[in-house]
């Protein structure tokens, strides 16, 4: 593998705290720029407490100085030493937040080390990415001989989203859509060196499944989207979900009667949501779906993450929560407050997958509890949970932190297995 794929990619908000994206901000493009080099300088003198003093109270709850150094060594091993700054370049992402990409010179490669600054110039997000093409290049596509790729759209008009299709090279067969979590997430639920939903994609495929994963709205359209001071899951997540169930059972080679929608985090929080509004899917998956309110997720995963850091700071997660409250308009709030995941699920007919890591933090047992419990004696619903799983149902020892999400790792396939074994089975719509 060569050192430009091996390159991490470190993101410094837990998924639940991305969506800090959407909050108003107002720093200046110059300052901007300035600023961003303090931090750059600060981070190649290996001042880390001094990086971390900058953090805005959600990425301060998520990264403790020892985290940064940690990531800084990992980067340091593969590109070597930060040699200039060789160009710059500033974005709103949406509008209000400022992002600086400098584009830097290591020993080894370049790479772009992107920065945000909220409305307080406070870090908002941190991340380094090789130079070269798009921020997010899509990687080739493996050398199986049982599925191949191809670019498709979801949705029509000022919405529509480049997408993926896996399919099986044979057979009519099942379709899947994958639907991401929290956050302006690309078609692979890309985080740290990992990719969830390609390894969900490639597994399945090759397994006899269709798959269609695409660009998240958030990420695709972040300003536009940004602008809705009416927003809720519907325009989120929701309505691209419905697009892309009905874009498979088009597909000449998909068994319209055999569509599937699986949701990881909040995608698995709103799957029942989106199988209440579309009566023809044939099942849902639900990987790691909150049934708590996400604030009290979003609490107990901050309380988690200071205690990991040694903080115990009960102002520090107020200040933290209070950041995540504001990176939403209200309406989306009141939305999500309305909403209850077990109770809905309780309403479907159809057959239903809920998968949970064990060691997850961001989405627990507790969670899991309320699925069990809302579902006790429901036909067609299969639990299981797995103990050495974290978040992104990747293997791991211990306690799970944002530190884990930056090793190199995969899906395992006896996780494949059970989600391919299980649409296998589902029965026709």
């Amino acid at each position: 593998m060569t050192d430009r794929r091996r390159l991490i990619f470190v993101a410094l908000l837990a998924v639940v705290l991305e969506m800090a994206a959407l909050r108003p901000g107002n720093a200046q493009p110059d300052s901007a720029v300035a600023h961003a080099r303090q931090v750059l300088d600060l981070l190649v003198h290996e001042k880390f407490d001094d990086v971390a003093s900058e953090f805005n109270a959600a990425v301060a709850g998520a990264m403790s100085p020892s985290q940064l150094r940690s990531v800084w060594s990992l980067l340091r091993e593969q590109t070597g030493a930060f040699g200039s700054v060789i160009d710059e370049r500033v974005a709103t992402r949406p509008p209000g937040i400022t992002a600086v990409t400098l584009g830097c010179q290591f020993e080894k490669m370049a790479l772009n080390v992107f920065i945000a600054f909220d409305a307080e110039s406070r870090i908002a997000g941190l991340r380094f990415v090789p130079r070269g093409g798009a921020d997010n290049p899509q990687p080739a596509v493996p050398s199986s001989s049982h599925f191949k790729e191809e670019d498709v759209t979801v949705g029509s008009g000022e919405w529509a989203l480049p997408g993926t299709l896996s399919m099986p090279v044979e057979g009519v067969v099942a379709g899947v859509v994958l639907v991401q979590g929290s956050g302006p997430e690309d078609r692979d639920e890309t985080i740290g060196p990992n990719k969830p939903f390609r390894d969900l994609a490639w597994g399945l495929a090759d397994r006899g499944v269709a798959v269609l994963r695409y660009e998240k709205r958030t990420r695709q359209y972040p300003g536009r989207l940004a602008q809705n001071r009416n927003l809720t899951v519907r325009e989120e997540t929701m309505d691209d979900a419905l697009a892309a169930a009905a874009l498979l059972r088009k597909h000449d080679r998909i068994d319209p009667q055999r569509v599937v929608v699986l949701g990881h985090s909040l995608g698995g929080t709103l799957a029942p949501r989106i199988a209440a509004d579309d009566h023809a899917l044939a099942g849902i998956v639900i990987l790691a779906g909150a049934t708590r309110p996400l604030m009290d997720a979003a609490r107990e995963q901050i309380e988690y993450l200071t205690g990991v850091n040694g903080d115990t700071d009960k102002d520090r997660v107020d200040a933290a929560l209070q950041q995540i409250r504001r990176a939403a308009p209200e309406s989306y709030w009141k939305d999500l407050d309305a909403y209850h995941p077990a109770q809905a699920a309780a309403e479907l007919k159809i057959p239903m997958l809920i998968l949970q890591g064990e060691r997850d933090y961001q989405v627990t047992l507790a969670d899991l509890d309320g699925w069990r419990k809302a579902l006790q004696g429901h036909a067609g619903v299969t639990i299981r949970s797995y103990p050495t799983l974290n978040h992104l149902f990747m293997e791991g020892e211990g306690k799970s932190t944002p530190a884990e999400y930056l090793q190199a790792k995969h899906i395992p396939a006896f996780v494949l297995d059970d989600i391919a074994a299980w649409i296998g089975r589902v029965p026709r719509r």
